[in-house]
C-alpha cells in the first residue's frame, strides 16, 4: 500500500510502492479459468434442466420480460417511430444479463440442493441491489441508451427525417440499395456494441449475485475470462446471438424459453469459469 511513503524517501521508493499497490490490488482479482466447447455444451445442458426442474420461476420472469418488451414496441408505434422498433428489440439482449437475475437464484439453491420458493427467489433479487449490482444496471441502462441514439442516427443519416409507417419502412429497407445497406451498417454496428457489452457482463451480473465485490472489478473479470478464451467465448456470443435472433423472429414470445435457459447457463458458465 502507499501508506507510509514519505516524499523524502525519492522516486525510487514511490515507484516501488506504486508497484507493490498495483500487485496486491492484481492479487484480489478472482482467477478465471480455461474452458472449452465442451463446457458450453455442459453448461447449456444445465441450463435446460434448472428450467425443466422450476419451469415456472422461468416462465414468469421471461413473460415480464417479453411483456415489457411488447410495451416499448407499442409505445414506438404509437408515437411513429417504427425506425426504432427493431433497434429496441434487438438491444433487449444487452440487458437480458441484468434481467435473469432471477435466474441466477434458482440455479444456486438447485445446485445446492436447497429448497426454493418465491418469496427466497423475490427476497435475494431484491436485496441484490443493496450491492454494487445497481451500478451495473446502469452501466447496461446506458448501453442500451447509447445503442438506440446511434439507432437513430444511422435512421436519420440513411433516410432524413422523413416519417415513415411501419409497413412503409419494411419496403424500404428490404426493397431499396439504400436500404440495404443501412440494415447492414446498422447490424455491424449493433454487433460492436452487443460484443463489447457482452465482454464485460458475461459473467459479471451473475458474479456480483454470488460475491461481496464491486461492479468494477465484475465487468474486468469477465473482461478477462474473455481474453482468455476468445474462441469459446466469441462461440458463447454467437449462440446467445442465435437464440436471441429466432426468439425476436417469433415475436419475442420464443424469449419465454430462451432467457430462462441462457440465464441459468450463464449461472454455470460463470461457475466454471471464475475460481
Amino acid at each position: 500500500m502507499m501508506t507510509g511513503v514519505r516524499m523524502s524517501d525519492g522516486p525510487e521508493v514511490e515507484a516501488s510502492a506504486m508497484t507493490t499497490d498495483v500487485q496486491q490490488q492484481r492479487a484480489v482479482l478472482p482467477t478465471v479459468n480455461t474452458l472449452s466447447i465442451d463446457d458450453l455444451l455442459d453448461v447449456l445442458a444445465a441450463g435446460i434442466r434448472d428450467f425443466r426442474t422450476a419451469p415456472a420461476y422461468g416462465l414468469f420472469f421471461g413473460g415480464i420480460y417479453v411483456f415489457g418488451g411488447w410495451l416499448l414496441i407499442l409505445l414506438l408505434l404509437y408515437f411513429e417511430l417504427p425506425f426504432l422498433v427493431y433497434p429496441l428489440a434487438a438491444g433487449f439482449a444487452l440487458i437480458a444479463p441484468f434481467v435473469a437475475c432471477g435466474f441466477y437464484v434458482v440455479s444456486q439453491y438447485q445446485e445446492a440442493g436447497d429448497e426454493l420458493n418465491w418469496g427466497i427467489v423475490f427476497g435475494t433479487v431484491k436485496s441484490m441491489f443493496a450491492r454494487d449490482l445497481g451500478w451495473m444496471a446502469l452501466v447496461t441502462g446506458f448501453s442500451l441508451f447509447i445503442w438506440m441514439d446511434i439507432a437513430a442516427l444511422l435512421s436519420f443519416g440513411f433516410m432524413g427525417f422523413q416519417l415513415f409507417s411501419f409497413s412503409q419502412l419494411i419496403e424500404l429497407i428490404f426493397t431499396t440499395p439504400l436500404g440495404l445497406l443501412f440494415l447492414f451498417v446498422g447490424n455491424l454496428a449493433g454487433a460492436i456494441i452487443a460484443f463489447a457489452v457482452f465482454s464485460y457482463s458475461v459473467i459479471s451480473i451473475p458474479m456480483l449475485f454470488h460475491r461481496d465485490i464491486d461492479f468494477v472489478t465484475a465487468m474486468i473479470t469477465s473482461v478477462r475470462l474473455v481474453i482468455r478464451n476468445p474462441r469459446t467465448m466469441a462461440l458463447w456470443c454467437i449462440i446467445i446471438a442465435g437464440l436471441m435472433t429466432v426468439s425476436l423472429l417469433s415475436g419475442l414470445i420464443g424469449l419465454i424459453v430462451t432467457l430462462p435457459v441462457l440465464g441459468h447457463a450463464t449461472w454455470h458458465l460463470y461457475r466454471r469459469g471464475v475460481a
